[in-house]
């Protein structure tokens, strides 16, 4: 299970009965149904705060105290809870499809891989020559230190296999 994030651990250890926790949206308290029916219940049960979601007039638990009211939201959390989720994973298949149709018609994703080029090499030689240091041979070559000793790497076991 992943650890739950230091910031929200913060707010609940904030929060007072009696509080008001104002929310944007529904689904900043998890990415499903039962993460968001978890952390509403926490903060509304457990530490009696209220929760108001800004972009749902309908969860606005400092309205209708009385036990019609609380279920009523309860019944509303439910329903949107499920939406948010069904959401979240439409929108991750949609992305999926995307990224599936992308690589099919060849499209390359992440960093591009670092080349050996001859500025490198001869920056290379220099330092295996001892006549500049690592630093300077990076600069010389305009890379950084991963970078450098991944191509050094490269270089030497291309050498090795000769």
């Amino acid at each position: 299970m992943a650890a739950i994030r230091a910031p929200y651990q913060l707010l609940k250890r904030m929060l007072r009965p009696g509080d008001i926790l104002y929310i944007h949206s529904l689904d900043r308290f998890g990415r499903n149904k039962e993460k968001i029916v978890e952390k509403w219940n926490a903060i509304t049960k457990e530490l009696q705060a209220d929760i108001v979601v800004m972009d749902m007039p309908l969860l606005d638990t400092t309205q209708y105290k009385d036990s019609m009211g609380t279920f009523i939201a309860d019944l509303v959390l439910q329903i949107l809870s499920w939406i948010a989720q069904d959401e979240r994973e439409r929108i991750r298949k949609r992305q999926r499809e995307g990224i599936d149709a992308a690589k099919n018609q060849g499209k390359v994703f992440g960093r591009p891989k670092a080349q050996i080029t001859e500025a490198f090499m001869n920056a290379y030689d220099e330092w295996k020559k001892g006549d500049v240091t690592a630093t300077q041979a990076m600069e010389q070559a305009n890379v950084k230190k991963t970078t450098f000793y991944k191509l050094v790497k490269q270089v030497e076991s291309d050498i090795e296999s000769v």
